[in-house]
């Protein structure tokens, strides 16, 4: 059953004090960004298909959140995948999935962008489909709903769910992602093979539909060959030569997250090559951020936000090459703040007792 944003709206005042963390329901917080739906041309809902709990520590999905507000005349909402106890409520009250600032149900956005951070969260994506009252095959989805593309690290392998989702990207979604709402800003109103087409030419983005996949008897992909000429043999992954400024403006969230706390990326790609380390491969080459941006940043975000911790994100931080310079450039720039610093990701044998009492100190 289709709702409008006020049936929604008033469902959910007749609800949300039943379910746990209501919280994580309701948008509207600090930093959100709201806009006139009928003022803007192009809706984007960004799903994280995990507790708002997990999402709203994500750095990569607040990334594009940011990109894609920032142009006028496009406007990206949020939506997480409910608890349980949500998820049957919506399921008793025919509520559908919907973007947390405008209230819209799903299938009145023009994009559906999925992060898939890793493997786990399959099951997750079809469930959310679902409640959104869209069909789980993109065979069967036309242009009468959200084209659903998926990007993140799953996605470097995108068969398991080729099934479900029009397009992937592979790679680094910062100056993709707009070139994909563009095409399909132009591509508005023609059919869902034309859209789809159009995405295929775009660096980076894999359109399953296109391509013909074949296996071995123990499961694994024998061969890929494009069943259309139309479209690139072979799609190569999407690389931000020069990493942009770090985003600033993160929400603050209404309940307890995974990691509260705001995350800088002071680095991508890894210097280490270790054959089991996925992240290490597909992140290549490593960029570093200058300690003068990185701590421009953090002004910006303590400014914004009032977070009390900085976390310096990477693969493998103590790798970044004045990583003990810029501990303490941030300890003396927020000295008497209450702003600590972490490194969450060390390898220990790049781990100096120097680094370590400078962590202390901060």
């Amino acid at each position: 059953m289709q709702r409008t944003p006020e049936q929604i709206e008033h469902l959910l005042e007749q609800v949300l004090l039943t379910v746990e963390k209501p919280g994580r329901y309701v948008g509207g917080e600090y930093n959100s960004v709201v806009k006139d739906w009928d003022a803007t041309s192009f809706h984007v809902a960004l799903a994280f298909p995990d507790l708002y709990d997990l999402g709203m520590s994500n750095l990569g999905w607040m990334i594009l959140y940011g990109i894609i507000n920032d142009q006028p005349e496009m406007f990206a909402d949020r939506v997480f995948s409910p608890w349980t106890d949500m998820e049957a409520v919506m399921r008793r009250e025919q509520l559908p999935l919907y973007g947390l600032e405008s209230k819209h149900p799903i299938t009145d956005f023009d994009l559906l962008g999925i992060s898939l951070p890793y493997e786990q969260l399959y099951t997750n994506v079809l469930n959310m489909l679902d409640l959104a009252g869209m069909p789980l095959r993109s065979r069967d989805r036309d242009e009468s709903y959200p084209v659903v593309i998926a990007g993140g690290h799953a996605c470097y392998n995108p068969e398991p769910m080729a099934d479900f989702i029009d397009a992937f990207v592979i790679g680094e979604g910062e100056e993709v992602i707009l070139d994909i709402s563009h095409a399909l800003q132009r591509k508005r109103g023609v059919s869902r093979q034309e859209q789809l087409h159009a995405l295929a030419q775009i660096e980076g983005v894999y359109v399953p539909r296109f391509y013909d996949v074949t296996y071995h008897a123990d499961g694994t992909v024998a061969s890929i060959t494009r069943n259309v000429t139309a479209v690139p043999p072979i799609v190569r992954k999407r690389i931000v030569p020069v990493l942009p400024r770090p985003f600033t403006r993160f929400l603050v969230p209404h309940v307890d997250t995974v990691h509260n706390r705001a995350p800088i990326e002071i680095m991508r790609g890894c210097t280490r090559g270790c054959r089991f380390c996925h992240a290490g491969m597909v992140t290549r080459p490593v960029r570093e951020r200058s300690i003068a941006e990185i701590l421009e940043a953090a002004e910006e975000i303590v400014r914004n936000t009032g977070f009390e911790e900085l976390g310096l994100l990477s693969l493998s931080s103590s790798d970044y090459t004045e990583v003990q310079e810029l501990v303490i450039a941030i300890s003396q720039r927020f000295e008497g703040q209450g702003v600590s610093v972490s490194l969450p990701s060390l390898r220990i044998e790049s781990v100096s007792v120097d680094l370590m009492d400078v962590l202390k100190d901060t």
